[in-house]
C-alpha cells in the first residue's frame, strides 16, 4: 500500500488555526493602534484630572493618557503611592519626546475637592477634562456624594469651563446607576442620585461646549473576583480605559459596559418593568429559601 493520505478536513483544520490565531492577534494590534492614536489626539496638550488615580482603572487611564501627551493631575489619598505611579509613568515614557510629569494631589474626598480643583486652576490656568472615578462606596450617604459633586462641578470647575466654553466632565459610575440590585438599597441609591445629577447637568451645561459623560460598569479589575464559591469575570481595566478613550474622542454622552444579560435587564426595567419587578422579587424568596436550607 502507499502512504496513506491525510484526511482533509484534518488538513484544513491544520491550516485554519494558526491563519486564526494570526487573524486574531492582527485585530488586537490593529485595536490597540486605533485606541493609541484616539488618545493621542482626545488628550494631547489637554489638562486632564484623574480622581482615585490610584485605582486600577484610574492607574490604566494615567497610563494611556500620560502616553498621549496629556497634561495629568493625579488625585489619591496616599502621597506616597502617587509617588510611586509618577515614578512608573516617567520610566516608561517614550525618552525621544518630551511629556510633562504628572502633577500630584493628596486629596481624602471622594472625588476631587474644591480646594484641589483652584490649585490646579491657579498652576495651569484651565482644565479641560475630568474624569471622576470613584467608588463611592455604600456606606457613604448618597446626600454626601451628591455634596461632593456640587463642590467639584459648581464650585470648581464648571466656571472655568464655562468662560472657555468647552470642556469634558466624564464620570465613572457602577450600573447600578441605572439598575438596582437587592440588599444593595444606599449604595444603589447613591449611584442613581449622581447619575441624575450628571443628567441634568448635561442638559444645562450644552449650550456651553461642555460635555458630559457618563460610563457604567459592572466589575472593572485586573483580574477575576471571587466571591464564596463563585468566581466572576470581572471587566478589565484597559477595556474601560479604551471606552473611556472612545468616550472622550466622540463625544458619547452615555456607555454600558457590561455583559448582556445586565444590558437586556436595563431594557427590561425600561419596556417591561412589571416582568422586571417580578423576576426581582422571585430572585430575593429564592435567596431567602436557600439560606434556610
Amino acid at each position: 500500500h502507499g502512504p496513506s493520505e491525510m484526511d482533509p478536513a484534518v488538513t484544513t483544520t491544520v491550516l485554519l488555526v494558526p491563519c486564526v490565531v494570526v487573524i486574531t492577534a492582527g485585530l488586537f494590534y490593529l485595536y490597540g493602534m486605533v485606541v493609541g492614536l484616539l488618545s493621542k489626539t482626545s488628550v494631547r496638550n489637554k489638562v486632564v484630572v484623574i480622581t482615585d488615580a490610584l485605582s486600577g482603572l484610574g492607574k490604566e487611564c494615567a497610563s494611556v493618557f500620560h502616553k498621549g501627551g496629556a497634561r495629568l493631575i493625579l488625585c489619591g489619598k496616599s502621597w506616597e503611592k502617587l509617588e510611586g505611579l509618577a515614578d512608573d509613568l516617567a520610566s516608561a515614557s517614550d525618552p525621544t519626546k518630551v511629556s510633562t510629569p504628572p502633577l500630584k494631589k493628596k486629596d481624602h474626598s471622594d472625588s476631587c475637592s474644591e480646594s484641589v480643583i483652584a490649585e490646579i486652576l491657579e498652576c495651569y490656568g484651565c482644565l479641560d477634562i475630568l474624569i471622576l472615578n470613584t467608588a463611592w462606596f455604600y456606606r457613604i450617604c448618597f446626600v454626601l456624594v451628591l455634596r461632593n459633586m456640587l463642590y467639584v462641578s459648581v464650585s470648581g470647575v464648571l466656571p472655568s469651563m464655562i468662560s472657555r466654553r468647552t470642556g469634558h466632565l466624564l464620570l465613572v459610575n457602577s450600573i447600578q446607576g441605572k439598575l438596582t440590585v437587592p440588599f444593595r438599597t444606599t449604595y444603589a441609591a447613591s449611584k442613581h442620585a449622581v447619575q441624575a445629577f450628571f443628567d441634568c447637568l448635561r442638559a444645562e451645561v450644552e449650550e456651553y461646549g461642555i460635555s458630559v459623560s457618563t460610563i457604567s460598569h459592572t466589575f472593572i479589575s485586573s483580574s477575576a473576583r471571587v466571591s464564596g464559591d463563585f468566581t466572576y469575570k470581572c471587566g478589565l481595566a484597559y477595556e474601560a480605559v479604551a471606552e473611556i478613550v472612545k468616550t472622550l474622542s466622540n463625544k458619547r454622552k452615555e456607555v454600558v459596559i457590561a455583559p448582556s444579560l445586565p444590558k437586556v435587564a436595563i431594557y427590561a426595567r425600561s419596556f417591561f418593568p412589571n416582568v422586571f419587578f417580578a423576576v426581582m422579587a422571585a430572585g430575593v424568596k429564592n435567596a431567602a429559601a436557600f439560606e434556610k436550607m
